[in-house]
């Protein structure tokens, strides 16, 4: 064989060992010294969710190496992994009835709001909420907040978790202290004996007092018109509107000296009954003393406190809370 052919074979030869590395080892990576690809179940293999976590002291804790989640831009929590624990929580608060329990949702700035609420976080607290609610827990010991956090999504594009904050006292109420048969005293609240229907709850016109009072229109003085209160003042916030209605029932009581405005108070459920039921009255009445020196007469004029038993809005939001501190006025 010539020297020429020789070299050409040699040229092919290496040619085709090349090309079988280049697809096998490089390509392929099948070689020995390649790093393995990851694959998506290693790469889930890789996330933690967050442990739950719900501890008051040394009067209560719960654990999981599981959590309560929610989807990417979803409101609507799944409970299923950590149901016992969230039972034993409901059982808790059922037995601590002075206890209020803050549930703060969290939420990324990467997702989306698509609910009715000022913030994801927001509406996924209050999915929580709602879940202690359909379990027995009353409204008024469960609050909510948000909080923005760099979140971490599982492969699933889910989050994990929420943040819990006791408040209040451990102390039984006197109820459950004279009687092992709760459930009856409870049934019967004071409300009860008023005949008069409690409001339908609805969403805030507004997130602060003046926003509120604003939202305030008139519509007549035989319409109900709430007046809303700067904080630590008991000087109303005075609109057009009300000082519409001020005028034109003042107009009216000259002319009808039968007739009363009635002043009703209200409070959120913050605090003690017995001291929000005297708030409400102290409010209404310093309403009242603001009409007589303008010009209206004390004798037609009707004060009284309803405390916290009439919310119009949800006292787990603060501005709910906000729009239930309020005087109604209306004339009758």
């Amino acid at each position: 064989m010539s020297i020429a052919k020789t070299l050409t074979w040699l040229v092919l030869i290496g040619w085709i060992a090349g090309g079988t590395y280049w697809h096998v080892c490089q390509i392929k990576q099948l070689c020995d010294g390649n790093p393995k690809p990851l694959t998506k179940t290693e790469s889930s293999e890789a996330f933690v969710s967050a442990a739950l976590d719900i501890q008051d002291g040394a009067h209560f804790h719960v654990t999981s190496e599981n959590n309560l989640s929610f989807g990417r831009s979803n409101g609507r929590v799944v409970t299923g992994a950590v149901e016992p624990q969230l039972q034993a929580l409901a059982g808790y608060l059922k037995e601590k009835s002075k206890k209020t329990l803050t549930v703060t949702g969290f939420y990324s700035s990467v997702e989306e709001n698509n609910t009715s609420f000022p913030t994801l976080g927001q509406a996924r607290a209050d999915a929580i909420r709602q879940y202690f609610v359909k379990a027995g827990v009353s409204p008024n010991q469960l609050r909510i907040d948000a909080k923005q956090l760099d979140l971490a999504f599982s492969p699933a594009d889910s989050i994990y978790g929420a943040g819990f904050a006791f408040a209040g006292t451990n102390e039984l109420p006197n109820t459950v202290a004279e009687t092992s048969v709760a459930e009856p005293a409870v049934s019967e609240p004071a409300v009860v004996e008023s005949t008069e229907p409690a409001p339908a709850l609805r969403a805030p016109k507004g997130q602060t007092e003046e926003e509120l009072a604003a939202a305030a229109t008139y519509e007549g003085i035989f319409k109900p018109m709430d007046l809303y209160f700067p904080l630590s003042s008991n000087q109303f916030i005075r609109t057009k509107d009300n000082d519409k209605f001020f005028e034109e029932a003042k107009k009216y009581l000259k002319q009808h000296p039968n007739k009363r405005l009635t002043l009703i108070g209200h409070t959120d459920s913050e605090g003690p009954d017995d001291h929000n039921l005297r708030l409400s009255k102290s409010r209404a009445e310093a309403v009242k003393k603001q009409f007589i020196r303008k010009g209206m007469k004390s004798k037609q004029l009707v004060s009284d406190g309803k405390g916290e038993t009439q919310p119009i809005a949800d006292n787990a939001l603060p501005a709910g809370r906000k729009a239930n501190r309020r005087v109604t006025i209306v004339v009758q």
